[in-house]
């Protein structure tokens, strides 16, 4: 078995574990490191500018941070270019027109970090749920990250008639609403996930037709994405209390995934009755908040830019500086964090420094 085989092995024995104690994922961690060292030459040239080595790095932490925006600038890949890999590209809806491309040899270890979390965190120990889906499917956009994720949430957990409702001309609000009208007059429990901005549509057309639905006891809805421009955009507590006010469905099962095209491991709070809600994620997913002029940590209590080491990443980076200011829940990282919004101001700036430096290094 060569070494990329055997780390990927390696990666799903440790996703498909019920938990790892700290010592186990910095063990994975830094022979992760040092495999995209060896053979990511773009990463190992930022490393070797931040004096960074497999010698020198001593746990997950020291790791460093690519900035996100690298992923735009550059093939980040352990793997050699295969016919068979799949590519995830992100929207390309924020004006620019470079597009951030993480490419998967293989989607094994992507798929079972999606399931694995995912019958936990929005399962929550259920059998299978009727599904609607409000995105396009696969075909419709085969580089999506967000359309594979949910094209496995329908296979993997929803029951046959689970259905998508996102038509090439547009949202198939007809077939929605009488899918709904079934759900609502049964006693099944029915699972409504999308993008945020999707779910933003279909609250204005219920408004629109006066309509509204209460869905069974057990119901619940997933969000993703943001509104990237294809909505109005609504305040954190108007969406929430419209969404479950017209659908019936708990603020507390309104659940949002916080995910990116450059990471295999998604983020979930545990409902929206709270606002800011917290976020944490799986055992093979740790987070730090840093200064991003310094990528030091941030004082105890303080904002700090987001810094993600996701071990399901294995052929890229696993280590991902974000442009996401965060804070810790309870003045500690095991407790999740408050996702708060874009980077702005001197800590934006300390981002965009971040992609030059890396640039000049991949390009030196």
């Amino acid at each position: 078995m060569d070494q990329a085989a055997s780390l990927v092995a390696d990666v799903l024995a440790f996703i498909a574990m019920d938990r790892s104690t700290d010592d186990q994922f910095n063990t994975l961690a830094l022979r992760l490191f040092a495999y995209q060292y060896q053979s990511n030459t773009p990463f190992r040239r930022f490393c070797q500018r931040r004096g960074a080595t497999p010698r020198n790095v001593k746990t997950w932490s020291d790791i460093p941070a690519v900035p996100i925006d690298a992923f735009k600038a550059t093939e980040l890949r352990s793997a050699p270019a295969s016919p068979t890999e799949h590519v995830f590209m992100t929207s390309g809806t924020t004006g620019r027109a470079t597009r951030g491309r993480n490419f998967h040899p293989t989607l094994d270890v992507y798929d079972l970090s999606m399931t694995r979390n995912f019958a936990q965190r929005f399962m929550r120990g259920t059998g299978r749920l009727p599904m609607g889906i409000l995105f396009p499917d696969e075909q419709a956009m085969p580089n999506s990250s967000l359309a594979h994720y949910l094209a496995l949430a329908k296979s993997e957990f929803g029951t046959s008639d689970s259905r998508y409702f996102m038509r090439p001309e547009g949202l198939d609000m007809q077939g929605l609403c009488a899918t709904l009208e079934q759900a609502e007059a049964s006693e099944q429990p029915y699972a409504l996930l999308g993008a945020s901005f999707s779910m933003v549509h279909v609250m204005d057309a219920l408004r629109e037709q006066g309509r509204s639905f209460h869905l069974p006891a057990g119901s619940r809805i997933l969000d993703t994405g943001g509104y990237k421009g294809q909505s109005r955009e609504l305040p954190p507590e108007d969406f929430y209390t419209d969404l479950s006010q017209l659908l019936g469905v708990p603020r507390n099962c309104c659940i949002n995934m916080y995910g990116m095209t450059e990471l295999s491991t998604q983020f979930y709070d545990n409902g929206n009755a709270t606002l800011p809600s917290v976020k944490s994620g799986p055992h093979w997913i740790r987070s730090r908040l840093v200064d991003p002029l310094t990528g030091r940590n941030v004082a105890s209590g303080k904002h700090g830019i987001l810094v993600h080491c996701d071990l399901a990443n294995y052929d890229a980076v696993t280590t991902i500086l974000t442009e996401d200011v965060g804070l810790w829940a309870n003045r500690d990282e095991t407790s999740g964090f408050l996702l708060l919004g874009r980077a702005e101001g001197a800590a934006a700036k300390g981002c965009s420094l971040a992609v030059e430096e890396f640039v000049k290094a991949a390009t030196a």
